[in-house]
């Protein structure tokens, strides 16, 4: 009968501040070294990762600026120009009056209810509910030709509309613009000759500057 050697208490276990990675205990080191084992990202590595945020950040901005667009004031022009036509085809469809009440940073759609005598939100349709501009984006209105300073009422409750939209069809004469903040870029939404709702082209100032 063979014999094996005793296997005592400490058989299989590494010697005392040894490990058992390595040739001698058959475990092969990682080949990343010490890095694998942090897991983290060196200073270097930070910065280059800032420097390339930055880099894109700035690429966007010039894009912006040499091209002449600006996606979010012509989206919201468009979307104004939008509901304000759908608005105007509801106050026909249901021979009632609507408006508009215009903030410095929102705008809103009411209804008047015959039944209380009072200016309303119009909670039964989600097109027309308060809309707030995206940051940087500014209303200037007109009406009649003058401009309407544009602050909330003392009273909460005051639904009583700038513009109308009449069950007619027809529409208080009115000028609103939104703009980029310090004015540097707008759009105009107005009634042309016809009564028919238009946009202005883009007022840019930025392209002229770089002209003179």
């Amino acid at each position: 009968m063979q014999l094996l050697p005793k296997q005592g208490r400490n058989a299989g276990r590494a010697p005392a501040g040894g490990s058992l990675a390595g040739p001698r205990w058959g475990f092969p080191r990682s080949p990343l070294g010490r890095r694998s084992v942090a897991g983290g990202f060196t200073l270097i590595e930070i910065l280059v990762v800032v420097v390339i945020i930055g880099v894109l950040s700035a690429g966007l901005l010039l894009s912006v600026s040499l091209t002449g667009r600006d996606r979010d004031l012509e989206k919201e022009s468009d979307r104004l120009l939008a509901l304000m036509n759908y608005a105007r085809e509801e106050a026909e469809l249901q021979t009632r009056e609507y408006g508009l009440i215009f903030q410095d940073d929102s705008y809103e759609f009411v209804a008047y209810d015959v039944h209380r005598a009072i200016w309303r939100s119009v909670f039964e349709d989600d097109a027309l509910i308060l809309r707030r501009l995206p940051y940087g984006l500014d209303v200037k209105l007109k009406v009649e030709t003058r401009p309407v300073v544009l602050k909330k009422p003392q009273d909460a409750k005051d639904k009583t509309p700038q513009v109308m939209i009449f069950s007619s069809g027809d529409l208080t004469q009115f000028e609103v613009t939104l703009e980029r903040e310090g004015g540097i870029r707008s759009i105009t939404v107005v009634q042309d000759d016809k009564g028919n709702l238009i946009e202005k082209p883009m007022v840019d100032t930025t392209v002229k500057e770089n002209r003179t």
